[in-house]
């Protein structure tokens, strides 16, 4: 597997996770973080992290 693969694959699953921390942990109460919006930051992180493996995919 390449790295580029890795990153894309990274990057869905995180994507995925962010996702679903999103949109259905909005009611679980932390004292130190929100879970909604740990979710909306590992969205846009595996976003980044997907468009980077397509970049390093069309590049090589």
């Amino acid at each position: 597997m390449t790295e580029a693969h890795r990153n894309l694959l990274a990057g869905a699953v995180t994507l995925m996770v962010g996702l679903g921390l999103w949109r259905f942990a909005g009611g679980v109460e932390l004292p130190v973080v929100d879970l909604s919006k740990v979710g909306v930051v590992l969205m846009y992180v595996g976003g980044a992290e997907v468009l980077l493996g397509l970049y390093r995919t069309v590049r090589r």
